[in-house]
């Protein structure tokens, strides 16, 4: 089963490895959207997305980059 846009924990796990020197504060929403579809266990609708979705992929990301 494929990474969708709720799975925002995971999705940050793997943005972190795929992307690990992406500035993750200053980004724009259309990279993030961009660099999620990439993913290679991404299997949703890249036209679902939202900002609400976007920021919470955002936040999970800086929050896996603290640990």
């Amino acid at each position: 089963m494929g990474l969708k846009w709720s799975d925002s924990r995971d999705i940050a796990i793997m943005l972190e490895e795929n992307y690990p020197n992406k500035d993750n504060v200053n980004l724009r929403f259309t990279d993030l959207h961009n660099w999620v579809i990439n993913l290679k266990d991404f299997d949703d609708d890249p036209g679902s997305s939202n900002e609400k979705l976007l920021e919470a992929i955002q936040m999970a990301w800086l929050d896996e980059r603290d640990e």
